[in-house]
């Protein structure tokens, strides 16, 4: 199954370019992304954009929790 290109916005500025571009299987599914010490969570909030032609869903930054120790 191909995946749906997706396109993270918000969150730290650290995050590169090459993380916010990726591939998803579910827009309903929150994508989580491991950094340093803890997760960004990025949910969709049924926004499309459009990147080099191609249409993406564009999932917002909604928080971010830390690693449990």
């Amino acid at each position: 199954m191909p995946g749906i290109k997706a396109e993270l916005v918000g969150g730290p500025a650290t995050l590169s370019e090459v993380d916010r571009r990726r591939e998803v299987v579910d827009l309903g599914e929150q994508v989580k992304i491991n950094t340093g010490a803890g997760y960004e969570h990025f949910s969709h909030n049924g926004q499309f954009d459009t990147v080099s032609g191609e249409k993406v869903a564009v999932f917002a930054w909604t928080g971010r929790t830390r690693v449990a120790e």
